[in-house]
């Protein structure tokens, strides 16, 4: 066994964030890169095929797998990680913070290392676990839609344990075996319960309502692990893809970017857009073909990079403004030029121009719809693009070139600088080289896609100038207009209501349990100490027994060692009786 593979590197970066979280804030920060590069350096380095085995409780279990889709992801999350916490070292966050961002980072990536069911929902749900206490650690609006995370989170977890059981009862083993789930009912659970990860349409509303609420170097992770580990499961649920996954994948692609188009709040926004960019995602996976797999996880890679981008300019934006909302701001650009700079191109690589890496990963997603005649798929595809377009031009206009911004405002610091321009290098070195990104996605040699041809760069132009019209059009209808509702102005307060009706349901009913027993027990009571006064009581009992003509009357009263006596007589005659028939 090499001293790679001793130990797989989710239990090690865990232990590492214990370090980190205690460390000063210079020390934890550099272990903290230093840990993220490690990972990066790993994955590119470990044999494909290497497996770490175990047994658990006399289940088979591998605790590390090897292969193209769980390299591709601990590559892109060492980079990811490394990036974010170079961020949120220049953003103040504390070592605390990072430390658990760290070991949450450590949790999704001992899932997708991980060779066995089992082992994927053990760190599944420590994933649940510790993105819920980053978005805790900020306090304030960000603890009770932590409670609404850790809910929903709980409940998809639960679902997808449920499913791993059930697939275990028919397959007879809880290893990855290449061919998903094996029976109707536990892919549907497997389904909706990872569908919570990666936001299906319904079950998405803890998205828009966490990630805008915590430290703003905090939404930089949150936005990449939970939902890209999602995709990673469906795909270890369904390899061979399902049609109404894709069409799933198709409706969130649209949904999202619908509702980002009414939303002020930056993160807000941005939280929408990673459903809709997911949605792509979920639709490679469902299609199942070869290119549209390798796009769905070459998606995976290029969506991580531009969208934690979009965050940190978001981050930065607030950093210096201390303003959130689109309506607060304006004129950025002038004022902020490297920031609006790295906007820009984390934008248009969102939105799939020719020259940035979205371009290239989304356009093998739409391809691969087209060729399997997908037709209405690729339509909502084709749809989810143009309000992709509309939502970061509405975005851009808002925040960097309409307008003017009243205060006195800085760029980016040096570290937020570096960090932005990194990931905004690579957006664009994956978009010119697409070579680079095809050599390291699943099934590169079953796939030849040639992103550059002028059916796709005109099919983008044409999608780009209605997004462009499109906005301008509505402009006016969509200020008006305000935040749209969602699901949650329906299932939360339902809930909360729900909820307290059984709580005080079940209290009221416990109340009248208890005031009943103390009843009897008094009346018991009474009866034993004083029975002439409850035999009296009874309208068509005498109220004595007496003799009238004597003037003599017998009391029905007995002291409460007597009374005892009886009632041990009554209750052990009672049992014998019992006993013997």
């Amino acid at each position: 066994m090499s001293v790679l593979t001793m130990v797989p590197p989710g239990v090690v970066l865990l232990a590492l964030a214990l370090v980190i979280a205690v460390l000063p804030r210079r020390a934890g920060h550099a272990l903290g890169i230093g840990a993220a590069l490690a990972l990066l350096a790993w994955s590119l380095v470990v044999p494909e095929g290497t497996a770490l085995a175990t047994e658990f409780l006399g289940f088979d279990a591998v605790l590390l797998h090897v292969d193209a889709f769980s390299r591709l992801m601990g590559m892109i999350f060492g980079i990811i990680a490394a990036v974010a916490i170079l961020y949120s070292y220049a953003s103040n966050a504390s070592s605390r913070q990072t430390g658990i961002a760290v070991s949450y980072v450590a949790t999704a990536t001992g899932a997708v290392f991980a060779g066995d069911w089992l082992t994927l929902v053990f760190f599944w749900e420590l994933m649940a676990v510790t993105s819920t206490l980053l978005v805790w650690h900020y306090g304030g609006p960000a603890v009770r839609a932590g409670y609404r995370y850790a809910i929903a989170h709980g409940i998809g977890g639960t679902l997808l344990m449920g499913a791993v059981l059930w697939h275990y009862t028919t397959a007879g083993t809880f290893l990855f075996t290449g061919e998903g789930m094996t029976a109707v009912v536990p892919a549907v659970m497997a389904a909706v319960g990872i569908g919570v990860n990666v936001g299906f349409v319904g079950l998405h509303v803890w998205l828009p309502d966490t990630y805008p609420r915590p430290h703003f170097a905090a939404s930089v992770f949150l936005c990449v692990f939970t939902t890209k580990t999602g995709v990673y499961g469906m795909y270890r649920a369904f390899p061979e893809g399902h049609i109404w996954i894709a069409y799933m994948g198709g409706a969130m692609a649209v949904f999202g970017a619908f509702y980002a188009l009414f939303q002020d709040d930056m993160r807000r926004l941005l939280s929408y857009h990673i459903q809709s960019q997911v949605g792509y995602m979920i639709a490679g996976v469902g299609i199942g073909s070869a290119l549209a797999t390798a796009g769905a996880f070459g998606h995976v890679f290029n969506h991580i990079l531009y969208k934690a981008l979009l965050f940190m300019t978001a981050g930065v934006v607030i950093y210096r403004t201390g303003q959130q909302r689109l309506s607060n701001l304006g004129g950025l650009a002038s004022k902020m030029p490297i920031t609006a700079l790295a906007f820009t191109i984390a934008a248009l690589s969102i939105a799939g121009f020719p020259g940035f890496n979205g371009f290239v990963s989304k356009g093998m997603v739409t391809a691969a719809a087209h060729y399997e005649h997908i037709d209405a798929l690729f339509w909502l595809l084709m749809l989810g693009g143009v309000g992709t377009f509309m939502s970061f031009i509405k975005f851009g206009y808002y925040a960097f070139f309409h307008g003017e911004y009243d205060g006195l405002v800085r760029d980016a610091n040096r570290g937020q600088t570096v960090a932005m321009l990194s990931v905004a290098a690579l957006c664009v070195i994956y978009g010119v080289f697409p070579d680079a990104l095809f050599s390291i996605l699943p099934f590169a040699g079953e796939i030849d896609p040639h992103p550059f041809t002028i059916s796709h760069i005109t099919e983008v132009l044409i999608l780009a100038g209605t997004g462009l019209g499109g906005f301008f059009a509505v402009k006016t209808l969509l200020k008006r207009a305000g935040q749209l509702p969602d699901l949650d102005a329906v299932y939360e307060p339902v809930t909360f209501y729900g909820t307290r009706g059984v709580v005080v349901g079940i209290t009221e009913l416990y109340a009248a349990v208890d005031r009943a027993a103390v009843t009897l027990a008094n009346a018991s009571t009474q009866v034993l100490r004083q029975p002439e006064r409850v035999v009296t009581s009874i309208p068509v009992v005498r109220l004595s027994v007496s003799r009238r003509d004597e003037g003599v009357t017998y009391p029905l009263r007995a002291g409460i060692g007597i009374s005892v006596l009886v009632l041990v007589v009554a209750v052990s005659t009672t049992l014998v009786l019992l006993a013997v028939y």
